[in-house]
């Protein structure tokens, strides 16, 4: 069993930054690769970033590439996304996940354990 608890969003001004932060208890999490995803309302929950156990291999939606970079620390059981130039349409609750082992890293039904996520609001 694996908890996820996501914190560091908030309300800024398109062209900002932001830090996500998803911090993992339990023991499995060094060996399973993470994702996060994003629900905007009204929208489907759509693949943002994920990253491979040992941080080695990282994979991006074609829409955040070069804005928004993923990065772990199986030290201290935490994922972080780090958003650049944030736009309006990066207004989402976003989420973090523990995926399963195989299937495809862009695709919600293969990850387990999902955060309870955290909100991120860019205004105009």
């Amino acid at each position: 069993q694996v908890q996820l608890v996501e914190s560091g969003g908030g309300l800024v001004q398109a062209g900002d930054s932001l830090r996500l932060s998803c911090a993992a208890s339990g023991r499995t999490f060094s060996s399973t690769s993470m994702g996060w995803f994003r629900q905007a309302p009204g929208k489907e929950r759509e693949f943002v970033a994920a990253i491979s156990w040992t941080g080695g291999s990282t994979y991006y939606a074609d829409s955040v590439k070069g804005r928004f970079t993923i990065s772990r620390d199986n030290a201290k059981n935490t994922v972080d996304l780090q958003m650049n130039s944030l736009k309006p349409e990066d207004t989402a609750v976003y989420y973090c996940a523990v995926k399963k082992f195989g299937g495809n890293y862009k695709d919600a039904e293969d990850y387990r354990y999902w955060g309870r996520g955290t909100q991120v609001t860019v205004s105009s």
